[in-house]
């Protein structure tokens, strides 16, 4: 008897269950063999023999139905909806494939393909046996044979056939919009506190270069080792399967997904490639077109997309439990995907696996217990131990600790922070009527400018001074997971704790610079013996040109060898340079020694500005604290003169004597700073993502010219790769 008519399809050309294949759905996912993979369940099951009919196959064929794992994670690009229709395409074109019995919404009737999947033969890292290479490149190239009009529709934003760079460009923006947006709401506080931040992929889009043009194919995206099936493991026929990916563009695509994650040996990879570059030019020679130069942009995608899926994945199972092994694991996932990550999303500073395995431990203590069933957060204050350098705020008792530290690891993307040296956090403490932050010291952080007093001492000598400096209060130190130490301060921001803080990252407004000397002129009535017993002892001047010869002295090789090669000398000679110059004595006051823009917070109250971020405070000429803050900001003379009459009328004339005649020194000894430090960065490539950071080294060329004019010297070319023509202020001081 012939199979029975087929029912009117529905919309999409999915068809209309029927009685039998419903019932045939149900009994496959009640007693089918299940294979769970990462996006579906597939229920292997011999088909009846209503369903036999019904599809016009013999009764007990295996057949698999492949239904949606509604909580699977957000990790995949997906270019249609519906697999179906691609594999209504691909029939035909490729031996072995699946075909679609059945599409509904959800769910999939297939024909199901027997035998092995590759990796049971040859597990990844192992290397495969030519011939299988050459069957699975073989399947690719086949791919070229799929015409365009028999597949479903592409987005209305798809880019024009054999746009290879608009269609890395386009891939790079779907894996922000289809893995990372989605995963944002719950792992996006765990990436920014690794480093990811969240235009990574927008600026890789950015930075696609010009690429040879290719036509556009079918790609499958994801043949890796699982989704080969050999139906005979002694004979030829190798079958893809789980085409839900499926996409269309170019084909070189297709070849890097597969080198990554068929996860050959290294030394394996040139020959998988020749074998493809073979493969494709007996069936569409123009797809080849580039090989050599455009692969690895291709390559460098698929490193820097899986980031955000590979940290997912590895997280997750984390969460609620006290798995310490499945820590250890994800920790090693995470750091493994993050260093793969690193040079296309040009991430600077790789947590080590100490750090992230921290910032996971925060991460699943913050999630509920799978008890809890997913309901709301049992609040549990993590364990921590005090610092015995701080006392105990009245205003933030050891039990309000230990819940700031549980609401770190809930924190979403935009109420983390991660600068130079700190990764801050803020949060909102049961209890508290004000938010909080709290920061951790950047592991690894090799940074040129010393910090020489304790953030917290300063911050307690300012608050018990009573002096009106806006500054935070710090309410709690210690340690927590494994000795990692952390600080607690009140957050200074916008009371709305999901606004971004406002910084005056163009320069001050003219009331925003008589505060900012009104606080500086408050400073000095800080009693700074208590942070610095010694301080005032010797010059300060002399000091601190030691500390830039010290600095100069103990630069990397390779940095000193560029400052060689740009002109700048090395450190005995760069002292005898900087000993032309004296400055008259001035009494010391508290400095914060760091008053760039992302260290002032601007407020809407009478002090206009609040100053943070103060682990360089030193006690010193009060002089070099404002032009080391002018050589910092873009400051125009205007603002300037204003600065300079302002602080000069208010503090006392001890603290301002000879002022007019020495501003320039210290200036001077800025622009040299920022010479050898700027190089440094760029050599180093060391905090580049700090925006701050980024100002500077943006306009090195204009930075080098004037140190070295400052020196006496002659600055050489500084043409090539590192040094882009100056884009901005940067270092110097406009009209200065």
């Amino acid at each position: 008897m012939g199979a029975p008519p087929s029912l009117p399809p529905l919309p999409g050309g999915r068809a209309r269950p029927t009685d039998a294949v419903r019932e045939f759905i149900d009994t496959a996912r009640a007693r089918g063999r299940t294979l769970t993979g990462h996006h579906h369940h597939n229920h292997v099951l011999p088909l009846t023999a209503t369903a036999a009919r019904r599809w016009g196959r013999p009764e007990g064929t295996p057949a698999t139905v492949r239904t949606w794992r509604p909580e699977a994670l957000p990790v995949v690009i997906r270019t249609w909806p519906d697999e179906a229709g691609v594999l209504r395409a691909v029939e035909g074109h490729l031996p072995n494939t699946p075909v679609c019995l059945f599409a509904d919404d959800g769910c999939l009737v297939l024909s199901h393909v027997e035998g092995v999947p590759l990796s049971a033969v040859h597990p990844d890292d192992t290397p495969v046996d030519a011939r299988r290479v050459d069957e699975a490149v073989g399947q690719l190239a086949l791919l070229t044979r799929v015409r365009r009009e028999n597949l479903p529709a592409l987005p209305p934003s798809w880019p024009h056939n054999r746009d290879s760079q608009g269609f890395l460009r386009t891939l790079a923006h779907l894996a922000d919009q289809q893995i990372r947006l989605p995963g944002r709401p719950e792992f996006g506080g765990l990436f920014a506190a690794l480093g990811l931040p969240d235009d990574a992929l927008a600026r890789f889009a950015d930075r696609v270069p010009a690429m040879t043009r290719r036509p556009y194919s079918l790609l499958h995206t994801d043949l890796h080792r699982g989704n080969l099936i050999l139906p005979d493991p002694e004979g030829t026929g190798l079958a893809c399967v789980d085409w839900e990916l499926a996409g269309y563009g170019d084909p070189l695509h297709d070849l890097a997904t597969h080198l990554v994650r068929m996860r050959y040996p290294a030394h394996q990879r040139d020959d998988v490639v020749e074998a493809w570059a073979r493969a494709m030019e007996a069936v569409r020679p123009a797809a080849v077109a580039g090989l050599a130069k455009d692969l690895r942009h291709y390559v460098d995608f698929e490193r820097a997309q899986s980031v955000y899926p590979d940290v997912m994945r590895a997280a997750h199972p984390l969460a609620g439990t006290d798995d310490e092994d499945g820590l250890r694991r994800a920790t090693a996932a995470v750091h493994d995907a993050l260093l793969s990550a690193a040079q296309p999303l040009r991430l600077r500073d790789v947590p080590e696996p100490a750090q992230i395995e921290g910032i996971l431990y925060r991460w699943r203590a913050a999630r509920p217990k799978p008890a809890d069933g997913g309901g709301p957060r049992v609040l549990r204050a993590l364990r921590w131990r005090a610092d015995r350098r701080l006392s105990e705020h009245p205003d933030f008792p050891a039990a309000s600790v230990g819940l700031a530290l549980l609401e770190e690891g809930a924190a979403p993307a935009n109420r983390v922070f991660k600068g130079t040296a700190h990764l801050n956090t803020v949060v909102r403490v049961p209890g508290v009527d004000y938010p909080v932050v709290v920061r951790r010291k950047v592991a690894g952080l090799v940074r040129r400018e010393p910090s020489f007093l304790s953030e917290h001492a300063v911050l307690r000598a300012i608050e018990r001074s009573g002096a009106e400096v806006a500054a935070p209060r710090v309410l709690a130190l210690g340690s927590s997971y494994r000795g990692d130490p952390f600080a607690i301060h009140t957050y200074v921001g916008h009371r709305d704790i999901d606004q971004p803080p406002s910084h005056p990252v163009h320069g001050l407004l003219p009331h925003e610079a008589d505060r900012l000397v009104d606080q500086l002129h408050a400073m000095t009535r800080v009693d700074y013996e208590q942070v610095d017993p010694a301080a005032g002892e010797g010059g300060f001047h002399r000091w601190l040109r030691e500390q830039l010869v010290l600095m100069v002295a103990e630069l990397p090789d390779e940095s000193q060898q560029a400052a060689r090669l740009l002109g700048l000398p090395g450190a005995d000679r760069l002292r005898e340079i900087l000993a032309r110059h004296e400055v008259s004595h001035r009494t010391p006051a508290l400095l914060h020694g760091d008053l760039n823009p992302w260290n002032l917070v601007r407020r809407s109250d009478r002090l206009a500005l609040t100053i943070i971020d103060w682990e360089m405070a030193v006690v010193g000429d009060p002089l070099y604290e404002l032009v080391r803050h002018m050589h910092l900001t873009p400051t125009l003379p205007e603002i300037r003169d204003r600065m300079f009459r302002r602080w000069e009328s208010l503090l006392p004339a001890a603290s301002t004597t000879g002022w007019r005649e020495d501003w320039r020194v210290y200036r001077w000894i800025e622009l040299v700073r920022s010479a050898y430090v700027d190089l440094d960065r760029l050599v180093t490539g060391a905090g580049l993502d700090a925006p701050n950071v980024r100002r500077a080294v943006d306009s090195y060329a204009m930075t080098l010219i004037a140190a070295t004019g400052s020196l006496g010297l002659t600055p050489r070319p500084t043409t090539g790769p590192d040094f882009d023509e100056p884009s901005g202020v940067g270092g110097v001081v406009p009209g200065g």
